[in-house]
């Protein structure tokens, strides 16, 4: 299958989900005309274009929404500095451009390329956060306590400029001690302090997050591999440890940001998720490793259990994680009603976040990939700027309402893509038997993971008693990559 081929199944995917697989010709021209405006820099900027910013992703991102510094003080607490791109400068509310946004609300990432939220040369140009690019950005400006609490915070406005664009695996590879340093460590002074402090700090907030119950999972997600132009595997894309790093300062920043609004008297999208409604079914994985949980829900007690199983068996943790988020289930959007400036509470009803252990959260780290972030700046612009919120809070909640069903969308469309995939991947391996787990067991039918290449398949037959988390043999029966299904019967 050449990538041509797979695009276009990428392509009547999206539009049978609803999803927009192109821009319109006035989204294009508007993008390109972001270019022509020169956003004002007057005296609600801050110029911190010396510290020494910088960024880590994947070797092939171009999109880059933020940027990070820290110092270390000498009470032992670390000054943490987040800068998000300021994407709303070039995205008028109400244009073309947010109107495609405002439909898809999300990037789409599919083994046949992505679908950008933004045009690219918005999302890879005007307001990626570039090396040695200056850019404007929304600064979330926190004090860490030496146990990890974000004990202080303000947000502001400032023009920044990106020192290095360092790439998780190198610093990851560099921090364990297994490569040597990426060569802008050489190159630009003081980086190498600033990625140990950023890596210690990162721990520190874990532990802190983890005291309380944040989940330690570790999930591995299909990465298609091509040779010359041709589909040829599909292997595991890993976290490590500069993966871990950025999540963290995220978490802390998307909880500063939320508490802003609140101390503001705004409403807001927050990013929710339940306590797992199949609790009984974690309860009886820890069962078969002999460890028994609460009968009612426990962040703590299962992130103990995780920890232990971690420790104990490395090899298949990423199994056993994959059982759980599985029965977790997915995260939501919300809106948070405005209450008085300083009020304690916002109008979640007291929704959290299961996984992450926290009660404050609002996306608002990624505004070239994800709509919440977008909306999220474009209240806290308002707020700093002392205008009243941009949005109701009835449009809010429709907005939390469309984001959480086109993520979902999303999701649908990445899994059949990759099905597709992995389907013609394997269209000559008929008859061949696989380890599985199983990922999915309920009335729409019974489905599996397995590992070479990495993709997930149903259980046609011989599926009875089985229930995620349960691994099996399965025999693959067919395949077909234009319906994008992959039939297994156990073994």
């Amino acid at each position: 299958m050449n990538p041509t081929h797979l695009h276009q199944l990428a392509v009547e995917a999206m539009r049978s989900r609803s999803l927009l697989p192109a821009f319109s010709p006035q989204a294009m021209q508007e993008a390109e005309a972001a270019g022509l405006t020169v956003p004002e820099r007057n005296g609600n900027f801050r110029d911190l274009r010396h510290l020494t910013w910088f960024s880590i992703d994947n070797d092939d991102t171009r999109d880059l929404d933020q940027l990070s510094v820290a110092e270390a003080l000498p009470s032992g607490a670390v000054r943490l500095l987040v800068a998000v791109a300021d994407v709303d400068c070039k995205v008028r509310p109400g244009g073309a451009v947010d109107g495609h946004a405002a439909a898809n609300t999300t990037s789409v990432y599919t083994a046949a390329g992505i679908f950008p939220m933004l045009p690219e040369v918005l999302s890879t140009d005007l307001t990626s956060l570039h090396e040695g690019q200056e850019r404007l950005a929304v600064v979330v400006d926190m004090l860490v306590a030496e146990d990890g609490t974000v004990s202080e915070s303000s947000i502001y406005r400032a023009l920044v400029l990106n020192h290095a664009k360092l790439t998780y695996d190198a610093v990851s590879a560099w921090l364990d001690g297994a490569a040597a340093a990426p060569p802008q460590m050489a190159s630009v002074p003081g980086l190498e302090e600033q990625v140990r402090l950023h890596d210690a700090l990162a721990g520190k907030l874990r532990q802190w997050r983890q005291s309380r119950g944040a989940l330690n999972v570790n999930t591995i997600a299909a990465r298609p591999v091509f040779k010359d132009g041709q589909l040829v595997d599909l292997r595991p894309d890993e976290k490590n440890r500069a993966k871990d790093l950025i999540a963290d300062l995220m978490i802390a920043t998307n909880g500063a940001t939320a508490r802003f609004l609140v101390d503001q008297g705004f409403p807001s999208i927050r990013r929710f998720l339940q306590a797992p409604r199949r609790w009984d079914r974690i309860v009886a994985l820890a069962a078969s490793h002999d460890v028994t949980l609460p009968a009612l829900p426990d962040a703590p007690a299962l992130d103990r259990f995780l920890c232990a199983r971690r420790a104990a068996d490395p090899a298949v943790f990423a199994d056993l994680s994959l059982a759980v988020v599985k029965l977790l289930g997915s995260g939501e959007y919300a809106a948070a009603t405005a209450l008085p400036k300083g009020s304690a509470e916002a109008g979640t009803n007291g929704q959290g976040h299961f996984g992450l252990a926290v009660n404050d959260y609002a996306h608002s780290t990624a505004p070239n990939r994800r709509f919440p972030d977008l909306v999220t700046q474009r209240l806290l612009k308002a707020a700093l700027a002392g205008e009243p919120p941009p949005y109701s809070a009835e449009q809010l909640n429709q907005i939390a309402r469309h984001c959480t069903l086109q993520e979902d969308n999303a999701s649908k469309v990445e899994r059949q893509v990759l099905k597709a995939a992995g389907a013609y991947l394997l269209h000559n391996r008929i008859g061949d038997v696989f380890d599985a787990i199983v990922t999915g067991a309920a009335a729409k039918g019974t489905f599996v993971r397995i590992s070479s290449p990495l993709l997930e398949g149903r259980v046609v037959r011989g599926f009875e008693g089985l229930d995620v988390g349960d691994t099996a043999r399965v025999r693959l029966l067919a395949v077909d990559a234009e319906k994008s299904f992959i039939d297994f019967e156990r073994a």
